[in-house]
């Protein structure tokens, strides 16, 4: 423990708790109010793990290489800063932030139809490039591809008369490094979701999300909401999935163990790969030096460092709802009510008395989402599946803290890719089980839109 304080907590020491209270960019960077002493220290060891960088292999210290050869980012912050949404594409062109793009191919033999159906795997890799394309390599190396984007403006206009600009995202690669993809490739844009509140919604009992289950539409609503079903690595069993934009992960400890593999391309105990998500047919990738070491278990990330981000994670806490009096916004709740939306994002929960990160027990909490998919039709389709996700379905977002996101980034980028740049875009790319409740905002008048948008904004 005392070699990661060293390297992580210098960085932190010219900051006190209190003051960081009051900074909007640090509001989605604080610790769960319950923490004990010792938690909070490892939470803060865990926060400097999280913004460390990553270097090559081989390096003069063995704490902090074996970065790719192929990855996306250098640090978990890189893609989630200040843990909130990444940073989508501004406008049309090379420029694509932190936007990732994840690819697979249908299953091409026995095999691997049946680790689909058997929920052994979510997807079958790209035979070339694997399950995500990595746009930066180490030196010696070329980096796998370049994303372009180019917008298509589609119009809407309001019942009241307010015309509406969306954005359709229109996607290609360039310069692929490793020969040409697959000629049945899918392909998803992912921009890094917001991370606070995410132990609080692994702590959920699994049967209050179950319950919520609809998938043949009983009740005649037009939803029909239904869990994605994924592998376990670290329990060896099909089981609940709950993260991702597809629910495609089913606890924090694979999600943080996979984007160390994937996006920075380094070996962890779950995935013990050094080399990533290189294929077979990447053979220079496979070969390169990493930083698999004796002392950290033959790994580049060992079991410490994925214990305290895994505790990071879990402890992030969420803000407090703001301006919750205001009359606008309470208008706003009851609009929101009335139109439905809470048919698919479940205000409250109480957190199991028995969830294994003690702190996130028994909690009252309101994330406003039932951790299910949902068909939300051709327009946000990325006709990708994943798992028991179809190409049209997508897990409901949590919408706390979602108010903050400009502020602590100074950006608001929302949906999978960031292609909607309000949260009134958002509602409006909504299709599918969520229609009519997309139908229902256009034709509400400016003031109760305004109050329905003032709601989401205190969240």
């Amino acid at each position: 423990m005392l070699s990661l304080l060293a390297i992580a907590l210098p960085s932190l020491m010219n900051q006190t708790w209190a003051s960081m209270q009051h900074q909007h960019k640090d509001v989605f960077s604080q610790p769960v109010n319950s923490l004990d002493s010792e938690a909070r220290l490892n939470f803060m060891v865990g926060r400097g793990l999280f913004r460390r960088l990553w270097v090559t292999a081989p390096a003069s210290t063995q704490t902090a290489d074996g970065l790719g050869p192929l990855y996306n980012a250098r640090s978990c912050m890189e893609c989630h800063p200040g843990n909130a949404r990444g940073l989508g594409p501004l406008e049309s062109g090379n420029d694509i932030g932190s936007l990732l793009l994840r690819v697979d191919v249908p299953a091409q033999d026995k095999e691997q139809l049946l680790q689909l159906v058997t929920f052994k795997i979510n997807n079958v890799p790209e035979p070339n490039y694997g399950i995500q394309l990595q746009n930066f390599a180490v030196p010696g190396h070329l980096a796998e591809y370049k994303l372009h984007v180019e917008y298509k403006n589609i119009s809407v206009l309001l019942a009241d008369g307010t015309p509406i600009r969306l954005r359709k995202p229109i996607y290609s690669t360039t310069d692929l490094a490793y020969g040409p993809l697959h000629r049945d490739v899918r392909s998803s844009p992912r921009v890094p979701p917001q991370l606070i509140g995410l132990g609080l919604l692994d702590a959920i009992n699994e049967q209050d999300i179950y319950k919520q289950e609809d998938p043949f539409d009983k009740d005649g609503d037009g939803i029909s909401g239904r869990a994605n079903i994924v592998w376990s690595n670290e329990y060896s069993k099909a089981t609940l999935g709950r993260f991702g934009y597809k629910a495609g992960m089913p606890s924090i400890n694979e999600q943080v163990q996979s984007a160390f593999l994937i996006d920075l391309g380094l070996s962890v105990p779950l995935f013990r790969n050094a080399a990533g998500d290189c294929t077979l047919q990447q053979v220079r990738c496979l070969a390169a030096p990493n930083g698999n070491s004796k002392q950290y278990d033959n790994l580049e990330a060992d079991q410490q460092i994925v214990d305290l981000v895994n505790l990071y994670v879990n402890y992030l806490a969420v803000p407090r709802q703001r301006n919750m009096d205001d009359p606008s916004t309470k208008k706003g709740k009851k609009i929101f009510h009335q139109l439905g939306c809470q048919k698919c994002h479940t205000p409250h929960y109480v957190t199991s008395s028995i969830a294994p990160a003690k702190f996130n027990r028994a909690k009252n909490i309101t994330p406003y989402t039932d951790l299910l998919l949902h068909d939300m039709g051709e327009g946000l389709a990325d006709n990708r599946p994943e798992g028991n996700a179809t190409g049209t379905e997508w897990r409901t977002a949590p919408l706390w803290g979602i108010g903050l996101t400009k502020k602590v980034n100074g950006y608001s980028h929302y949906l999978h890719d960031g292609r909607a740049r309000s949260l009134l875009e958002a509602i409006l790319w909504h299709g599918g089980e969520a229609q009519s409740q997309r139908d229902a905002v256009v034709k509400l008048d400016r003031n109760s839109r305004e109050h329905l948008l003032k709601f989401l904004e205190s969240l």
